[in-house]
């Protein structure tokens, strides 16, 4: 992937909620700037606004959503990696979701800052998102 990407780090905080197997979240899980939800045999995943999850329910977070700008064409191979390999190499763990469109990173609330310096030092751009949307 040529660069530079522009990453868009979007203002509230989301979490990545775990349910058992088959079991529907029971709030209003379409907040934040992603909202995601994942079944599987053996657990249900959800990711919304941090604040919006229940106490008691097992989260991660809070964590920064940062959203690459898109559209990303299909045939467009080492988007991640490359955005990704710096990270791990400082120990910075994350949550790699994908949309039609584009890539999103989920990235520990605590280490959000650190992670946007090192794209900037590769040569990636990365900004707050627009207020009530993104930017393409």
């Amino acid at each position: 992937m040529s660069l530079p990407l522009h990453l868009m780090r979007h203002a509230v905080e989301v979490g990545f909620a775990r349910l058992p197997g088959g079991e529907e979240p029971g709030w209003d899980w379409r907040t934040g700037p992603l909202a995601s939800i994942t079944y599987t045999d053996s657990e249900t995943s959800v990711v919304c606004a941090h604040d919006s999850v229940p106490s008691g329910t097992k989260v991660q977070g809070p964590l920064v959503a940062f959203e690459i700008a898109g559209p990303l064409d299909f045939s467009t191979v080492g988007v991640l990696s490359g955005l990704l390999e710096p990270l791990a190499k400082q120990g910075i763990s994350i949550l790699a979701l994908s949309t039609y469109d584009t890539d999103w990173i989920l990235v520990d609330a605590d280490r959000a800052d650190e992670a946007m310096t090192i794209w900037k030092r590769d040569g990636n751009t990365a900004a707050p998102a627009r207020l009530g949307g993104t930017t393409s």
